[in-house]
């Protein structure tokens, strides 16, 4: 019996190992240029796959995207291109009204690789405009019940053009986000990827939302903040406009202003769960040169040979959309769990991990049925005998059991246990 519980311990170390490692996850924002009506340019879809299957982000965070069809066609870009494990938040029609006119065509939308992370809520935050669309994520980490990183993603598309009033609009749409940030935990991880229409960060939105007085401050974490528009001295940060071409949809005018950003709240610089890593804030395609002022981004004036982004990326870029995307880089002291893996060799699996008072089992072989089913305290304890029977999903309770940690696996099976929490 020693020995037997002797195994069954080392099992449950192995299966739970509690080193973690530095992982990195890869962000970008894209504004997706009325994708799929925007249809000038045949066959866009391709320059969009050649994009993500250069980055390969984890998390894509997107705009203008029209309807359903575009949003259904971006996630098997993504599994395509990035990860089979790709999936998408629940697609939802702009909710805001907007008084000035129908902007019901651009929707926010959030693409995530599965095998990292979760979805735990989806909240639409409205203005008179458009919707600011939020998504918490978890991270799929081994000890996720017990020790969450949890991140708020926004996805958001302000008021567009030059002007007092769009920028009063872009104000006032910001004034509603922040009056839902006041009801997060002052140490939420947030992040925020828009295309934020600013030409100044002198502007009110974009200073509301770096004001330390908000419960939630964000930082921009290149920090080039100034006048950037038609400013060469902020060319690195520069997303607008990648064309000078007409006809081709979007704006014309050149590469001339900064209008797209991937803001994190103050905490995600150095003491949160998951932090930015330092430098890695780039805009993507956006080789940095003071020629490519005015110029299409496809063009020398914008890169070289010797460029870090080379022309075919260039030029898929400046057929996709108007806008570079922007990207970053996170990274945490966690362990992900190795989802692939678990979903297609277990043989025996919990629907919820947090347990009240019935414990819910699927038997995925029949070698399990009509078996003893034993649950083990912490110390690798016999607390629980339980009997299956001949039925796939099973119920049992054990309200009786104290609050703890506890696993649940046979013991005359090479099977790794399962651990679940006990709260009433």
């Amino acid at each position: 019996m020693k020995k037997k519980l002797l195994v069954f311990v080392v099992a449950m170390l192995l299966a739970y190992p509690n080193v973690s490692a530095q992982e990195t996850f890869k962000v970008m924002f894209y504004n997706l240029l009325n994708y799929p009506l925007e249809d000038a340019v045949p066959g866009r879809e391709q320059d969009l796959a050649f994009i993500l299957a250069d980055y390969q982000p984890d998390l894509f965070l997107v705009c203008e995207l029209n309807n359903i069809t575009g949003a259904n066609n971006v996630l098997n870009i993504t599994r395509t291109a990035i990860n089979p494990d790709f999936e998408m938040a629940t697609y939802v029609s702009n909710t805001s009204d907007d008084v000035f006119g129908d902007q019901n065509d651009l929707q926010n939308l959030l693409y995530y690789n599965s095998s990292k992370f979760s979805i735990q809520e989806e909240v639409i935050v409205q203005t008179d405009l458009r919707d600011f669309n939020v998504y918490k994520i978890r991270l799929n980490t081994v000890d996720q019940d017990t020790n969450p990183v949890d991140i708020y993603v926004i996805v958001c598309h302000l008021k567009a053009s030059s002007g007092t009033v769009n920028a009063q609009r872009r104000f006032e749409m910001v004034t509603e986000l922040v009056a839902y940030l006041d009801t997060l935990p002052a140490d939420a991880n947030v992040l925020l990827g828009g295309d934020l229409n600013l030409y100044t960060a002198s502007e009110a939105a974009f200073q509301e939302l770096l004001s330390a007085n908000n419960n939630i401050t964000f930082v921009d974490p290149p920090n080039r903040v100034g006048s950037w528009s038609n400013n060469t001295n902020y060319i690195d940060v520069f997303t607008q406009s990648t064309r000078t071409q007409t006809g081709l949809g979007g704006t014309t005018g050149g590469f001339d202003d900064r209008f797209d950003f991937i803001l994190t709240s103050e905490n995600m610089l150095s003491n949160a769960d998951i932090t930015y890593v330092s430098d890695s804030f780039q805009v993507y395609g956006n080789n940095a040169l003071t020629t490519c002022y005015n110029s299409a981004i496809n063009t020398a004036n914008c890169g070289s040979s010797n460029s870090e982004f080379s022309f075919e990326i260039r030029d898929a870029l400046h057929n996709f959309s108007d806008h570079l995307p922007v990207t970053l880089s996170l990274e945490a002291d966690v362990t992900l769990s190795n989802k692939n893996d678990f979903e297609t060799s277990q043989k025996i699996a919990l629907e919820k991990t947090l347990i009240n008072s019935n414990l819910i089992v699927y038997i995925n072989s029949p070698e399990f049925l009509n078996q003893p089913l034993n649950i083990y305290n912490q110390l690798g304890q016999l607390v629980k005998k339980l009997q299956t029977n001949s039925h796939q999903k099973q119920t049992f309770n054990i309200s009786n059991l104290s609050n703890g940690i506890y696993y649940v696996g046979f013991s005359d099976y090479n099977t790794s246990p399962l651990k679940f929490i006990v709260s009433h």
